[in-house]
């Protein structure tokens, strides 16, 4: 293979897929020397995800893992009461603005940051506080360069720091980690695209006869935002994003984590415009904390050296990396697992909602068990664009 095409193979889902389960076999054979498996614990694993799903969803009606489930607030779906013109073509567009932005802004938030929504007085903090502080920073019409059309994100390049802390209500005794991370990687998302909404018309252009593969929803964010991924790995020239090294793999280790949840989140506004989305499975689970962390709090998912739970990783860090990488292929092995407890199909529920249902609330319910700050269980150096 040419450097070029093993740098497009690297930018998509089965890559991330691929490299994964052969960090899960090197485990399984005793071969990394950060990580060892333990199978046997994966039961555990399912049991906990399976009853978390019924205690949140009873019916099993649950949605697909996306950064929509993070504007309802206190039963009030902030989207669908927000007023935007134009007809579904334009509104997709306005979602992308809304939700990619987002995403991007979704990084860690670290344990003791907090959000109290002006509008409901509903307190919230990591994810949920971060979606629902961008959401009313999009609507403010901070990110449009026009008043009178202020739910546009086209003036990206003027997000700072300080625009990020007051719209997140950061001060000295409610600091958010990664606060610069976070307001460079939008300015570089307004160098690339003149707006996110744009993405909706290369995507759409991808579809054939109104059917979209979700893998290709990931290919085209991967190709289009490479270069907003700061100090990241290359290959011939082309950034990799969220893509590292690890001395037991021979090459790359890609992850993807937030052009995945890009992905994922960008569903609902293409079907709302009409397009059927299909090979929801195509795309991969989010090498993330909250799934990472039901793994080793299942005690699926061991430390070789126990000392390594008191130090601060780097999230380039062999450690990490295989953490990270050894997630996405468990949730491949967990998924149907937990499909059986809960009789479902793997049609009625893909791995959208295995994670949403899921296990990324398994993975918050046991670390709240587990420690008083709720936090991972273990401890990642970040700058606010990895996870």
């Amino acid at each position: 293979m040419t450097a070029a095409s093993d740098a497009d193979w690297l930018l998509t889902a089965g890559a991330v897929r691929e490299t994964a389960r052969q960090m899960l076999r090197l485990a399984l054979d005793w071969q990394l020397p950060e990580w060892s498996v333990q199978p046997d614990r994966m039961h555990a694993a399912a049991d906990l995800v399976a009853d978390t799903v019924r205690a949140n969803y009873p019916d099993l009606n649950v949605p697909f893992h996306a950064r929509w489930r993070h504007f309802v607030v206190g039963g009030r779906d902030l989207w669908a009461g927000l007023e935007t013109p134009g007809d579904a073509q334009a509104r997709a567009r306005a979602a992308f603005d809304l939700v990619i932005p987002s995403v991007l802004l979704d990084a860690g938030s670290g344990p003791g940051w907090r959000y109290r929504d002006p509008e409901t007085g509903v307190e919230l903090a990591r994810s949920e506080g971060l979606g629902v502080a961008s959401f009313r920073l999009f609507q403010s019409g901070a990110f449009s360069s026009d008043p009178a059309d202020p739910l546009r994100s086209d003036a990206l390049g003027r997000v700072d720091a300080a625009m990020i802390a007051d719209a997140f209500q950061v001060c000295d005794d409610n600091l958010l980690a990664g606060l610069e991370g976070r307001a460079a990687l939008l300015r570089r998302l307004g160098s690339v695209v003149e707006r996110p909404g744009d993405l909706f018309d290369l995507i759409k252009a991808r579809a054939k006869r109104d059917y979209l593969a979700a893998p290709t929803i990931l290919e085209v964010l991967l190709q289009t935002l490479g270069p907003i991924w700061p100090g990241r790995l290359s290959l011939d020239g082309r950034p990799l994003g969220d893509c590292w090294r690890h001395p037991s793999i021979d090459g790359f280790v890609p992850l993807h984590k937030l052009s995945q949840w890009m992905a994922y989140s960008l569903i609902e506004p293409l079907e709302a415009a009409g397009l059927k989305i299909v090979d929801l499975d195509g795309l991969t689970g989010l090498a993330e904390y909250r799934n990472g962390g039901l793994f080793v709090d299942t005690g699926v998912i061991v430390l070789r050296n126990p000392d390594d739970t008191r130090i601060r990783h780097p999230v380039d860090s062999p450690t990490v990396v295989a953490w990270r990488s050894l997630t996405v292929a468990l949730l491949d092995e967990l998924a149907p697992m937990v499909r059986e407890r809960l009789g479902v199909s793997k049609r009625d529920f893909p791995l959208a909602r295995v994670l949403e249902g899921g296990t990324w609330a398994a993975g918050r319910r046991i670390a709240r068990q587990l420690r008083a700050d709720g936090g991972p269980p273990l401890a990642v150096i970040s700058d606010g664009t990895v996870f």
